[in-house]
């Protein structure tokens, strides 16, 4: 069974989708397509079935080489179960998956993606849908420190054979 993330921004269309498939592209490189899979939500419906924001594709595509891909979906309380690791983009995004989970039954497995950053100090991927491309340039750069962090931490855990339930 692979170790399953879930990134989780408000639509579901600029960075949840881009930190999942810059997380699919590091997975790739890192050979360990296998032992980790990847998906992402957002917290609310407003764009449900949409494919990526253009804008977040072009600014991917022109710094990283890589495609978005996927559909917009809203993240449901199922989604606690499914993933062992769910990664809210900012305190709004991980308050309103909390709120989902009244009794914290799944409390560690939410964590904030810029935990996971070693080169920005940052405490959350800023959203960039009201502005311009510098603001999508950033969010792209920002996600890429987190996602290299966040492989690291679930490679460990792979190596270590302790991808069971994440608590740390």
């Amino acid at each position: 069974m692979p170790y399953k993330l879930l990134f989780v921004c408000l639509g579901n269309i600029c960075r949840s989708p881009a930190a999942e498939n810059i997380m699919n592209h590091l997975i790739v490189q890192a050979n360990l397509s296998k032992q980790i899979s990847c998906d992402s939500a957002g917290t609310a419906g407003y764009h449900i079935g949409n494919p990526p924001d253009e804008r977040m594709t072009i600014t991917a595509a022109a710094q990283l080489g890589i495609k978005l891909r996927g559909h917009a979906r809203q993240f449901k309380k199922s989604d606690f179960e499914t993933f062992d690791l769910i990664l809210a983009m900012d305190a709004a995004n991980y308050q309103d998956i909390l709120a989902l989970d009244p009794t914290g039954q799944y409390q560690n497995k939410v964590r904030l993606m810029c935990e996971f950053c070693a080169n920005y100090s940052l405490k959350e991927v800023p959203d960039p849908y009201y502005g311009g491309p510098e603001n999508f340039s950033l969010v792209i750069d920002l996600l890429l420190d987190a996602c290299n962090g966040l492989l690291q931490h679930v490679s460990s855990k792979c190596a270590k054979g302790s991808i069971v339930k994440d608590k740390s």
